[in-house]
């Protein structure tokens, strides 16, 4: 969903799984579907590992705890805080599409496969990348308090634990850092910035 990033103020889903890959992200099953509905998407989101083979709720699933089902709205669950290299395996769009839709904002990580970076990036959700003490620091701090809240600030590119005080810095493509403060895709960039023929110019 397109939408202006500038400050993301929110609770967190703890995903701690390492080399959690793009199967587990969004099942294959889902790909075949023609569908961009987000919601369709967002329900996909960790489905095999949110639901049993009847469609009931793994309660021991994170997901599914009281303190993290709520579903992302402003400043509840926002962010993903996941384990490292989150979205290895395929290249599957659909496991951004997936977070997208489920409402996640942000991904923060202490490593992410590369190609699933930049689709996240493409469908309006930032990755972070910090170092594993801070990843560390950030898990511990929400088991401990649930309801602690973690600050990624866009245009200062920086990512806080407030339950702590400290924070990191993050890198981000100069392109892809104008796109998200803008809400631009690729094509919305090349419109604004690429003067119309003059056949399309109003005189």
């Amino acid at each position: 969903m397109k939408r202006k990033m500038g400050e993301v103020l929110s609770t967190c889903i703890p995903i701690a799984i390492d080399n959690c890959n793009t199967d587990l992200i969004i099942p294959a099953r889902y790909l075949a579907s023609t569908t961009r509905d987000p919601k369709f998407f967002g329900e996909a989101f960790m489905r095999d590992l949110r639901y049993d083979a009847d469609g009931e709720p793994i309660s021991d699933f994170v997901m599914n705890q009281p303190d993290y089902c709520e579903q992302p709205h402003e400043g509840v669950h926002e962010i993903i805080v996941a384990g490292q290299n989150w979205g290895s395996g395929s290249s599957r769009e659909h496991a951004a599409w997936a977070i997208a839709g489920y409402g996640v904002r942000v991904v923060i990580s202490s490593s992410f496969a590369d190609i699933h970076r930049n689709n996240l990036l493409n469908c309006f959700v930032l990755p972070v990348v910090v170092s594993p003490a801070f990843q560390q620091e950030l898990f511990e701090s929400i088991a401990a308090v649930p309801q602690n809240k973690v600050k990624v600030d866009l245009p200062t590119q920086t990512v806080t634990n407030l339950a702590t005080g400290h924070s990191e810095h993050f890198d981000i493509n100069g392109y892809k850092k104008y796109c998200l403060m803008n809400g631009l895709d690729d094509i919305d960039f090349l419109l604004e910035t690429l003067p119309l023929p003059s056949k399309f110019v109003s005189e």
